[in-house]
């Protein structure tokens, strides 16, 4: 006898809006709901699967029997099924066992759980997402936060690996047991947000959390939903923004998950030129089906209103909008319009887009990896774009990386690898990654790809990170990568905490912090990050000194940041040209002691007024060795009184 009774928390707009495409809240309606009925206290249920003979809640408090609690179909043909169970509290068990067309019964997890058991059959939970938060003041803010025109300096982090307990390293810490340590850390270092590698469900700890099954669960290794909403609100009252990566390109094929959810392809493209990917071996959304468009979007806005976060970093958008991505000839199918496009999906990251910035306006961001020149990703909707608000800059990385892998001998020969950026760089709206695919699978840390002895590899990646903070763009550094962690990233254990014993991993530690303030602290590195008043080359083409010299130009006329790299080891006297009226101080040396540098000072030997570099006045200053050097433009105090005391004849 069916003890389930009807009820419905669908009303027919929303179940229109579902079937359109364009119902972008479905987890208020879908998924397992604590409710009261006629006064007796319950959970409703309900899930979408069209393709069903029956569906029924199996779980603990029915020993998983298929016959005891079954759902009724909606009458509207939307392939919804639903229904009221009585006497079922927060943290029982359960699944859908769906019976399939041909008769086979599929025991799924719900896709829309809030929390999910910890094993490869995981159960759902009937949980909730219910939160008192504290950070009011934050969420009124961030909109200035997270512009455009303001500092963005990112620190990615995997929860699991970030530290662990000294005496359990084989355990993970709690949400909170975390938050305890990082906002502290986060806050001092100086980072304007934390980017957490994938926080949702995920079966295989070797996917790092790419492989998702509970898309709307944050993943209960390091606790509750609550636990999660607390290191969140405990960041956001420190005024550190929180990305979430997201991954809406594809999923496992789990038993108990997305994959043929109700016998047939459901979520994911029936035809495998589409639907398979080749290199992770797992499966790809259905752009083009407006059921699958509203779950993701929905995802989308579920992690953004439910848990506050500021951003979401969307995960593969190259392998989502290119056919061919990863396929030989033969193996995919080209676009209605003979290329290699995937116009479904392109629609739907623009829908995506659209939905979440017109819900919460400038006071989130998307970012794309995108490793591609696909155009316009950074563009409006209106104008032809995707929509993002950043994509990382993939080529900036590459370019970046393989310029100094390169002895200081050599660089001669690679010159423009630095320089060619500033070609595209305000193509999009680009953030700079350091992240952790670069220090994995024997592509070695970052310390360990620069050349030369101990002390000369410290000193290229001190020198390389005054690169990357002084360039047009937002950051985004790895954790450990702070104070250059020598071993390639482990997902399995905590980070090597204890080289920060050491003077070379303390210096590198401080440098990271410096940056970081002076990033935030100058405005003429952010004021202009993404348009082209913010930068001019002063010297790019020394190949024989390899040498770089660029300004950084706030939206105040008067200010104003040199950079300058000296890529050598060779001290030198460097001859520079300024603009007449102007004196300059240098704030920052990568080769500073402090940083366990050499200690060699960047001394400005003196100043001349003759025309040197098309500037009619120049300075000569002392460079260190492979170091990276700012100065500031000060104001010219004679000239200023001059003027003062002639106004006062």
């Amino acid at each position: 006898m069916n003890s389930v009774k009807t009820y419905t928390l669908f009303t027919d707009h929303d179940v229109y809006l579902f079937k359109e495409g364009r119902h972008y809240k479905l987890y208020g309606k879908f998924g397992a709901h604590s409710v009261e009925k006629d006064g007796v206290k319950g959970v409703y249920f309900s899930v979408w699967a069209p393709n069903a003979k029956k569906v029924s809640v199996i779980g603990n408090f029915n020993n998983w029997n298929h016959e005891d609690h079954i759902l009724f179909p909606r009458w509207d043909g939307s392939g919804i099924w639903e229904g009221f169970i009585t006497g079922l509290t927060w943290g029982t068990l359960y699944k859908y066992a769906v019976e399939t067309a041909r008769g086979e019964i599929l025991e799924k997890s719900d896709p829309y759980a809030l929390s999910w058991e910890q094993n490869l059959q995981a159960a759902s939970l009937v949980s909730t997402t219910w939160y008192e938060w504290t950070d009011k003041e934050w969420m009124e803010k961030r909109r200035e936060i997270n512009s455009l025109d303001a500092p963005i300096s990112v620190y990615e982090l995997h929860l699991g690996s970030w530290i662990r307990p000294g005496n359990a390293p084989e355990k993970y810490l709690n949400y909170r047991d975390i938050s305890e340590k990082l906002v502290p850390y986060a806050k001092e270092m100086g980072f304007t947000h934390v980017e957490l590698m994938p926080v949702m469900e995920y079966p295989y700890d070797p996917s790092w959390g790419y492989q998702i099954t509970g898309f709307y669960a944050a993943t209960s290794r390091f606790g509750s939903p609550q636990d999660l909403m607390f290191l969140i609100d405990e960041l956001h009252k420190n005024d550190i923004g929180v990305i979430l990566d997201w991954v809406p390109s594809h999923f496992p094929g789990d038993a108990n998950g997305l994959h043929r959810f109700d016998g047939s392809y459901l979520y994911e493209h029936e035809d495998p030129r589409k639907g398979f990917h080749p290199d992770w071996k797992s499966y790809i959304f259905n752009y083009g089906r407006n059921e699958v468009k509203s779950f993701l979007i929905s995802n989308a806005m579920f992690w953004l209103d439910r848990y506050h976060a500021d951003g979401l970093r969307v995960d593969a958008v190259t392998s989502m909008l290119h056919l061919d991505y990863s396929r030989n000839e033969g193996e995919w199918e080209p676009n209605i319009e003979g290329g290699n496009v995937n116009l479904e999906a392109k629609a739907f990251l623009q829908e995506f887009n659209t939905a979440v910035y017109k819900e919460f306006g400038d006071s989130i961001i998307t970012i794309a990896e995108e490793s591609s020149d696909f155009p316009l990703l950074t563009k409006p909707v209106h104008d032809g774009g995707v929509g993002f608000g950043m994509k990382w800059m993939m080529g900036w990385m590459h370019d970046t990386l393989d310029y100094f892998k390169e002895a200081p001998e050599n660089r001669k020969y690679h010159h423009h690898k630095i320089t060619f950026a500033s070609v595209y760089m305000y193509n999009e709206n680009y953030m700079m990654p350091l992240s952790h695919d670069e220090v994995v699978h024997g592509k070695a840390s970052l310390i360990y790809k620069m050349p030369g002895d101990e002390w000369q590899k410290f000193a290229n990646l001190r020198a390389l990170y005054v690169y990357m903070y002084t360039h047009p763009g937002a950051k985004l550094l790895f954790m450990g990568d702070e104070f250059a962690q020598t071993g390639e990233w482990n997902f399995t254990r905590s980070l090597d905490w204890h080289l920060l014993e050491y003077p070379v991993h303390k210096g590198m530690q401080t440098l990271v912090k410096d940056l970081n303030h002076l990033y935030r602290d100058e405005s003429a590195f952010y004021e202009n990050q993404f348009n082209k008043n913010g930068f001019e080359w002063v010297e790019a083409d020394d190949l024989e000194n390899s040498v770089y010299v660029y300004l950084r130009k706030g939206k105040k006329r008067e200010d104003v940041l040199m950079v300058i790299l000296n890529l050598t080891p060779n001290v030198l006297e460097y001859k520079i040209g300024v603009n007449a009226g102007t004196h300059w101080e240098v704030i920052l040396n990568s080769d500073d002691q402090k940083y366990n540098g050499s200690g060699a000072d960047a001394d400005i030997l003196n100043e001349k007024s003759e025309e040197w570099m098309r500037h009619p006045k120049s300075i000569t200053i002392k460079l260190p060795p492979l170091a990276g050097i700012v100065l500031r433009q000060k104001k010219d105090k004679k000239y200023k009184i001059h003027r003062i005391k002639q106004h006062k004849k």
